[in-house]
Order: C-alpha cells, then structure tokens, then sequence
C-alpha cells in the first residue's frame, strides 16, 4: 500500500470515529472538561493530517493522525468515549 493511500485510510476511519463520538456524547450528558480537552486536540492533530495531506507531505500527514488515534484510542481504552474504527462506513 502507497504512504498516500495509508493516509487517506488513516484520515477517513478518524472522521468516522469522531462522527460516531459525537453521536453518542449527544445522547448522554456532557463529557468531563478534558475528555473534551483531549477530543479538541485530537481533532487538531486530523486537521494538520489533512492539511499535509493537501501538500503531499504524506509523512507528516500520516504522523498527525497516528497522534489524533493514539488520543482517540487512549479515551476508548479508558472507557471514557465509545466507537469502533471502521474505515469502511464511510
């Protein structure tokens, strides 16, 4: 698999992850101040993934959002956010 199209994966099963996030937050009372901190620094790190995505710096790109998983999965692995990685929804 191409560093490009790794990328894209990597970008779309994030988007999805924050959509079904969001979703069940919606459901439920509102989530402590840094569970929101760290989903607010999370959503940074995707868009500097799709902003090197843009410019072909696949590298960086695909750094960022390793980082926005690592804090996406850390808020899961914690129970404190529910979804499934599924790049295949969208």
């Amino acid at each position: 698999m191409k560093l490009e199209e790794l990328v894209d994966r990597y970008i779309r099963s994030a988007k999805v992850a924050f959509r079904e996030i969001e979703e069940k937050a919606q459901k439920k009372t509102s989530p402590e101040k840094k569970v929101l901190e760290v989903l607010q620094s999370a959503s940074r790190y995707l868009e500097d993934a799709q902003f090197y995505r843009t410019q072909k710096n696949f590298e960086t790109a695909l750094t960022s959002v390793a980082y926005c998983e690592g804090l996406l999965d850390t808020l899961r692995i914690l129970g404190l956010v529910e979804f499934q990685w599924d790049p295949a929804k969208e």
